[in-house]
């Protein structure tokens, strides 16, 4: 029977480990998919500046599938390592050996956390995605109002490279506003991290405060001490100077 569960055990694990390369594998590829795009559509935007053709900004419908069929396959296999991950909870929580257990929550936990860490990642990457599809096909229908706008009615190339670049102007911007954003992000971490550090060292000062009344008091009674041992001897000491004298006259 223990032999039995401990097969289970280790198919369990095997699955967890199987499932958890695939991920690796996938996220890569959706992340370079993602990197892809956005340099594709940066691509599109300069060769559009600089020709008179009617190509759409975005021509990455084959992206966009691509980018659909693998969010619902890196989905699937992060819903079937969460069932493999439940499984594994459930024959921890059922092991007939008490002394395997430590070691047992340990694995899970371990792959609680990589499950955790692909989910966080797989979420971030396609939010980011989405960002840089929604830009790019805002950024597109203005590039193609301002050509429609131009054929319509004639407008002059001078006015037409004022819009551009004004178009332009707005992009630089929007890529500085990214960038200040992750400045900002990191900012708050370090500034997080020397928070954390501060309450430590507050912490450890105020158990060093109230140590402090104890030894005061110590030092205090120590001091008391010395100060009566020293009237003492010091009474004596004239007792005797006194007895020496008397004795020295007569």
């Amino acid at each position: 029977m223990a032999a039995g569960t401990s097969n289970y055990w280790e198919d369990l694990r095997k699955q967890a480990r199987q499932l958890e390369n695939e991920l690796d594998l996938k996220l890569v590829s959706f992340s370079k998919l993602c990197t892809s795009y956005s340099h594709s559509s940066a691509r599109d935007g300069r060769r559009d500046r600089y020709s008179s053709d009617t190509t759409p900004l975005l021509n990455g419908s084959s992206q966009d599938r691509m980018f659909e069929t693998m969010a619902i396959e890196i989905e699937q296999l992060l819903a079937r390592l969460t069932g493999v991950n439940d499984k594994m909870a459930e024959y921890t929580n059922s092991a007939g050996v008490p002394s395997l257990n430590a070691a047992l929550m340990h694995t899970l936990q371990r792959h609680r956390d990589i499950l955790q860490d692909y989910t966080h990642e797989f979420h971030k990457t396609k939010a980011n995605f989405m960002a840089i599809r929604e830009r790019e096909n805002l950024m597109g229908s203005v590039r193609k109002d301002i050509e429609s706008y131009k054929s319509g009615s004639g407008i002059n190339n001078r006015r037409t490279e004022l819009f551009l670049k004004e178009h332009d102007h707005l992009r630089n911007s929007d890529r500085l506003i990214e960038e200040t954003i992750s400045i900002a992000m990191a900012t708050k971490e370090n500034m997080t991290s020397q928070r954390g550090m501060l309450k430590s060292i507050h912490s450890k000062m105020n158990t060093l405060a109230n140590r402090f009344p104890a030894v005061n008091s110590l030092i205090q009674r120590i001091n008391l001490r010395k100060r009566r041992d020293s009237l003492i001897l010091g009474g004596v000491i004239g007792i005797c100077t006194i007895l020496l004298l008397l004795y020295a006259f007569h």
